[in-house]
């Protein structure tokens, strides 16, 4: 599995990459990284269009454990994608800030 940590998703300039939070929408409104992506695990591959094949892509959920794994799955798809290490969790227990009370936006449709 490919990790970017912390620090450098941290320091990643907003607009570098795409960053998609796997996690269910609950856990989403609940809190998450300011700029990220609703993109359930489950939904993931339905919506791959979705994504640019030219950004990197930072996946994040929790803990790293799905991410990783969809990480992983992206990259086999010819993606750059990394999980970031430690998820959300970590991300908030080192201050950092979360966006809370936000529900999602519904997804674009699809281009014909």
């Amino acid at each position: 599995m490919s990790e970017i940590s912390l620090e450098q998703f941290a320091a990643t300039a907003p607009g570098a990459a795409t960053v998609i939070d796997v996690r269910q929408p609950r856990e989403y409104v609940d809190g998450h990284v300011s700029g990220s992506i609703l993109m359930p695990m489950t939904e993931l591959s339905s919506r791959l269009a979705e994504l640019d094949r030219t950004r990197p892509v930072h996946v994040i959920c929790a803990s790293g454990n799905r991410s990783g794994a969809l990480a992983d799955f992206l990259a086999g798809l010819g993606f750059e994608a990394l999980s970031v290490a430690g998820g959300v969790t970590a991300w908030a227990a080192s201050g950092r800030p979360l966006v809370t009370r936000v529900r999602p936006t519904a997804p674009a449709p699809a281009a014909s």
